[in-house]
């Protein structure tokens, strides 16, 4: 039997190539490897509050695009993870033998935390974050528990909670003395795994950060693009010099890297040397030749309401079983009532 992997998308904001680069291309690459989940995780989206209808459309737009982008419906289970009510279910259950020590001192937490607690400062208020953004690592434990996968494909910014989900996993099986839950595994794509924001090359290209330049989006259009490269940051340096370029040099060469396969020799023969403005030009047509074709696929895939909601139906019933059968066995070993 093949291996499970199971990963997640936020349906916040439009994907960018950050996501596309240093996850889902790698999606569509391994999916046939392995018997592979696809999760689009809108429990995850109301830790902050959500418009409802723009939410329920950007569900819909999220799977469109993950299809796009080469995600195989008959190789490969789409699922919206709200449809699962086993989701919730198991994060509860596993919420009560997870010391809150353990969530509070998850990295994002505290950040998010602490830049809520500067916002009510600055704007006189006193709200806090939602007891969901500390939870948020037991839900994602949840999702992966649920259906015993083996391999989780996920970024840097990611890997604590991973390890956070197999703390969990030991620490049910501990405590109720049966080997119940796989214990997860990273894989990391080893080319473009961290796109860094256009204007901020120190900060890694979000979904969630402001600014017209920051982030180029899988449906801007080829105008669009390379206006945003051509405001990209670079350096003090006049031209492209590999023993001193500075962050965002190294983001633009990382970006034509990642979508292009050229190897470091080609990339340094290529680019040694070269002014800036030639340098995004460049970047910006190996940008806009990969996201095209794409956007056409996207743009037939949308254009049939029906074929994501049959996609997503399937993925579901697909899982529906592996999620309840595990459900199952945690309620027996907890000694929850169980039909």
């Amino acid at each position: 039997m093949k291996a499970r992997v199971l990963s997640g998308i936020q349906p916040t904001g439009s994907p960018h190539i950050g996501n596309y680069l240093g996850a889902l291309k790698n999606w569509a690459t391994i999916q046939y490897d392995y018997e592979s989940i696809y999760c689009i995780v809108d429990l995850h989206a109301i830790t902050v509050y959500q418009d409802p209808a723009e939410l329920r459309a950007r569900i819909l737009e999220l799977a469109g695009m993950l299809l796009a982008i080469g995600i195989d419906p008959q190789h490969s289970s789409l699922v919206v993870q709200s449809s699962i009510p086993e989701h919730a279910e198991l994060a509860w259950m596993l919420t009560c033998v997870t010391p809150v020590s353990w969530l509070e001192r998850m990295t994002q937490y505290k950040a998010k935390t602490e830049a809520q607690a500067s916002s009510d400062s600055a704007g006189g208020g006193a709200t806090s974050v939602s007891d969901g953004l500390l939870q948020y690592p037991v839900l994602m434990a949840a999702d992966i528990l649920l259906y015993q996968a083996g391999i989780v494909p996920v970024g840097d910014d990611q890997r604590q909670h991973l390890e956070l989900a197999r703390d969990i996993a030991q620490r049910f099986n501990s405590l109720y003395g049966q080997e119940l839950f796989v214990m997860p595994e990273t894989r990391l794509p080893t080319v473009g795994s961290r796109i860094m924001g256009l204007d901020d090359p120190e900060k890694k290209m979000s979904k969630s950060t402001a600014g017209w330049a920051h982030a180029i989006s899988l449906l801007d259009q080829p105008g669009t693009i390379r206006k945003k490269l051509k405001r990209a940051t670079t350096d003090s340096n006049p031209a492209v010099d590999f023993a001193t370029m500075g962050a965002g040099v190294k983001n633009l060469l990382a970006i034509h890297q990642a979508f292009t396969g050229w190897d470091d020799a080609a990339m340094k023969t290529h680019f040694e040397g070269m002014r800036y403005g030639d340098l995004k030009k460049t970047v910006a047509e190996s940008v806009v030749a990969a996201v095209e074709p794409i956007q056409q696929r996207y743009a037939e895939i949308t254009a049939d309401p029906a074929y994501i909601a049959q996609v997503l139906q399937q993925g579901a019933e697909r899982v529906t079983p592996l999620a309840r059968d595990t459900v199952e066995k945690v309620k027996r070993c907890m000694g929850l009532y169980t039909r």
